[in-house]
């Protein structure tokens, strides 16, 4: 037997638990590496040797490969997701993508979530919130920023089943 469904997620994260100017400091940190980097530079295509020809990159000023920005928000977002999309029904939208500074391997990734919108949906057991994501790295540096668009369960219909 599976067991309650809502016992699957935080209890803490439904659409009644977020309000608009609502900060959420995320609490882990992750180190970006060859393996994401390289790995999803090449799966998705992208043929810009900056993100994984070493010795091209050694005669730049970066004098580094560059994580690809894909990359570097696609992390950001991980990092939101358990405290604010643990819950969600559907992912309507990312916008406003930003990426603000380079990121090389061996930099760590930390996140930030604002609430910037909350709504109600077409369906009675969700609502729509919007956030706006920050990824910093360990130097305190502003990396990127996306807002995502969000349909979560809401806690009066799900938080019991």
């Amino acid at each position: 037997m599976m067991g309650e469904l809502s016992k699957l997620t935080g209890k803490n994260n439904y659409f009644e638990d977020f309000a608009v100017g609502l900060v959420i400091r995320h609490a882990r940190g992750k180190t970006v590496t060859p393996l994401e980097n390289v790995l999803i530079t090449n799966m998705v295509m992208n043929t810009a040797q900056g993100h994984f020809n070493e010795h091209a990159m050694a005669a730049t000023p970066f004098g580094t490969i560059i994580s690809y920005g894909g990359v570097n928000f696609s992390l950001v977002l991980g990092l939101a997701c358990q405290d604010c999309c643990e819950n969600a029904l559907a992912e309507l939208g990312l916008d406003n993508i930003r990426l603000t500074k380079s990121v090389t391997h061996g930099d760590t990734l930390y996140a930030y979530s604002e609430v910037l919108e909350t709504g109600d949906a077409d369906r009675d057991d969700a609502g729509i919130v919007v956030f706006r994501h920050y990824g910093y790295n360990q130097r305190d540096e502003q990396v990127a920023q996306v807002d995502r668009r969000v349909l979560l369960k809401r806690k009066s219909h799900w938080a019991d089943r």
